[in-house]
């Protein structure tokens, strides 16, 4: 079984992460996702910020991993948001009507349906410009 495509790369500072993500989630790599945000708690991280620009596709495995992610963050009294999610997952989003549990904006806020251009483009990740090491790669089981 080849392993899943993608990539995790995580910055922390202080008690708040920065996870970018590069490949593809679905089924095969979910876990590792799901693997990655789980570790960012378990060290203490309560502020996790998932970059997903370098995401190329998600399915709905992947949207279970950041909702159970969310949740389990939000149980140690933190927060987990999404940026930049690929247009698979606003999709979902969309569909799912949950944007508002990962992308942090109110129910009056949520970005335009898909297909409109939004009037601003979405803020980048609050740590800047910095240099990220690959921490986890392929299979999580």
């Amino acid at each position: 079984m080849p392993l899943p495509q993608l990539t995790v790369y995580r910055h922390d500072r202080r008690k708040r992460a920065l996870i970018t993500l590069a490949g593809e989630i679905d089924l095969e790599s979910a876990p590792v996702v799901r693997v990655s945000l789980e570790r960012c708690l378990r060290d203490g991280i309560r502020t996790i910020d998932v970059d997903l620009t370098p995401v190329t596709f998600c399915d709905c495995s992947g949207l279970n991993a950041f909702l159970r992610a969310a949740q389990q963050t939000t149980v140690v009294g933190g927060t987990l948001r999404l940026h930049h999610p690929p247009t698979t997952l606003a999709r979902i989003l969309d569909l799912a009507d949950c944007g508002f549990l990962l992308l942090g904006l109110p129910f009056d806020h949520l970005p335009p349906p898909l297909g409109d251009t939004p009037a601003t483009p979405a803020p980048a990740p609050p740590h800047g410009s910095v240099p990220l090491v690959a921490v986890l790669s392929g299979d999580a089981r």
